[in-house]
């Protein structure tokens, strides 16, 4: 029996992709977003509200503004899971 659960909770992790899902919150602050961006006010770069009201209602949003932080073209490059890019512009774009 304790075999078997250990093997059930090895195929869930992997089924997972092997890491632990971090809030969009938690990944803006350990990626060091908020050095240039803030909830709502500008300092650096835009503020998380302003760019959410930039993209609301552009199905394409999450997609693009993630290609945006891996390819470092607009936006320094961030060095993120695709997973911890997805998370935070989520977070960003639910402002």
């Amino acid at each position: 029996m304790k075999a078997m659960l250990m093997i059930v909770a090895a195929a869930c992790t992997l089924a997972a992709g092997g890491v632990n899902a971090q809030s969009g919150a938690d990944v803006v602050k350990a990626k060091g977003c908020l050095n240039c961006h803030e909830l709502d006010k500008k300092k650096v770069g835009p503020a998380y509200k302003d760019v959410a009201a930039k993209y609301k209602g552009d199905k394409n949003a999450e997609g693009n503004l993630v290609a945006k932080l891996k390819e470092g073209k607009t936006h320094p490059k961030v060095a993120a899971s695709d997973a911890e890019l997805k998370a935070a512009v989520g977070y960003v774009l639910a402002q």
